[in-house]
């Protein structure tokens, strides 16, 4: 028995149970992509799989709204790949592992993929509907949202004739977002020297933090633990002395870094030094995180001597150097618009290698200029140290309309439905709503979805109520668009 039939909307939990038996993480995306084309043919419907394996499916409009203008649905089939470090899962050929709890859906120790699976199945039941009155449907899938919005990137706009949109990719109930920053991941490629050394084995790992969305999330004070070791490090250096050998954190630049891990080579006498340092600074930094990561962890492992390629301590300063100034967090907030982050970045993917160290970044901002000052100080700081820095996955801000026909239409719909006014707001995630706002002239836009808590984490939870009234809510919506 199929973990989700007996909830309503049934059709869409069908759905969104056989999506999350098909992995689907950001890069491996053919397999949905297909599973998609399946579904159009089944349907007989008619559909476009591009080359990166963004799908169109195209769906008439019912009886009696033969003349209304077109709609365009769109939401993202990939989902960020995160999991608990004791949990065996292999993102690339294992599907999740479903739990239904006091009213929420979650995955057994990964991520959910409610972002954005939970669009791929309302796409996917509207398609699948005969009872349900709406407009012209053209369902836009696309891939690789996650790692910089490739797929919409790369999308071909002219496959659709619709100029209204309803993305379906935010993650509060009761919101519409008309507006979303921009973004870049920068890359910092610092060159490193290595020599010989030998010494005890000493494994630090900075965990225990909440992580969450760098967009979503960069607002609620919630620690980078790629932060936190490069201070630690730099205290260490004042303590004693050691070497580096290994030291990375994080899997993905739009995810705050909930673990980094450190191998040093010390001499055994220091050992104590550094457990006594990694029990103050655990302590110092509880009291600093207090209420947003109160189980922050320095964990110590000794392991025994050994000889190794360690950093020449000339690359270790700096090193050292760049983890204490690259920048994280909210760098500026709006302005114009309340309680809105304007500006901020995020180190999300750190990684020593044999010759160099890698850092990704991810750089938001709604102020485009903004954005490049950001960026050019990050390239100023990689530079300065002797490296290199280039960006990628940039995509532009969608800018706010002031006259937007289906926004209005959709607040009225919802005051009508539910006695209250929906909330619309700008927000600071990037959504792949500016790059076809850009692309395609005089394009409504619209963006909503239901409550979805702590995404990309291994605490991901979906509201099985809100995905409910969410579904009546969309489904009154194009009701309501026939002209």
């Amino acid at each position: 028995m199929a973990i989700l039939e007996n909830f309503e909307p049934k059709n869409v939990f069908h759905y969104f149970e056989e999506i999350c038996g098909i992995p689907h993480g950001s890069g491996n995306t053919k397999q949905i992509s297909d599973y998609l084309v399946n579904f159009a043919k089944e349907h007989d419907l008619k559909y476009v799989q591009d080359d990166m394996n963004n799908v169109v499916i195209y769906k008439p409009a019912t009886p009696g709204y033969e003349n209304a203008p077109t709609v365009i649905l769109q939401g993202h089939m990939d989902m960020v790949c995160a999991k608990c470090p004791e949990i065996e899962h292999d993102f690339i050929k294992d599907g999740l592992k479903l739990v239904v709890k006091d009213g929420f859906l979650s995955a057994e120790g990964t991520t959910l993929g409610g972002d954005d699976g939970i669009a791929v199945a309302y796409g996917l039941a509207l398609l699948d509907s005969t009872d349900l009155p709406h407009p012209a449907l053209e369902v836009v899938f696309t891939v690789d949202e996650e790692t910089g919005l490739l797929g919409a990137d790369g999308f071909d706009c002219s496959l659709l004739k619709g100029r209204r949109m309803i993305n379906l990719d935010s993650e509060k109930e009761g919101c519409l977002w008309v507006s979303c920053a921009g973004g870049v991941a920068g890359n910092s490629y610092l060159p490193v020297r290595r020599v010989d050394a030998s010494g005890r084995k000493v494994n630090v790992k900075v965990c225990g933090l909440v992580g969450g969305h760098s967009g979503a999330e960069i607002h609620k004070n919630r620690a980078s633990a790629n932060i936190l070791m490069g201070q630690f490090l730099y205290e260490l250096s004042h303590v004693c002395g050691y070497a580096l050998k290994e030291l990375e954190g994080g899997q993905q630049d739009n995810v705050i870094t909930k673990e980094c891990e450190a191998v040093l080579l010390v001499l055994p006498e220091e050992i104590s030094q550094i457990t006594s340092l990694a029990k103050k600074m655990q302590k110092d930094f509880r009291a600093e995180y207090t209420g947003t990561d109160d189980t922050i962890t320095i964990q110590i492992t000794e392991e025994g001597d050994m000889d190794a390629q360690v950093l020449h301590p000339t690359s270790q300063e700096k090193v050292l150097f760049y983890l204490m100034n690259m920048p994280f967090g909210v760098k500026k907030m709006s302005g114009t618009i309340e309680n809105l982050v304007e500006t901020s970045c995020n180190p999300g993917i750190l990684k020593l290698y044999g010759d160099e160290l890698f850092v990704q970044t991810s750089i938001r901002s709604s102020v485009g200029t903004a954005k490049e000052a950001l960026s050019h100080k990050i390239q100023y700081l990689t530079e300065f140290l002797g490296g290199e820095y280039e960006t990628e996955g940039a995509y532009p801000a969608w800018e706010y309309r002031k006259a937007s026909p289906l926004r209005d239409k959709m607040v009225e719909i919802y005051k009508n439905m539910y006695g209250k006014d929906l909330e619309v707001v700008a927000i600071h995630a990037g959504l792949e709503c500016g790059i076809f706002y850009e692309r395609m002239e005089n394009l409504d836009c619209t963006s909503l979805g239901p409550d979805i808590l702590d995404i990309h984490t291994s605490k991901e939870r979906l509201d099985m109520a809100s995905v409910k009234r969410l579904w009546e809510y969309l489904t009154e919506v194009l009701k309501n668009l026939k002209d």
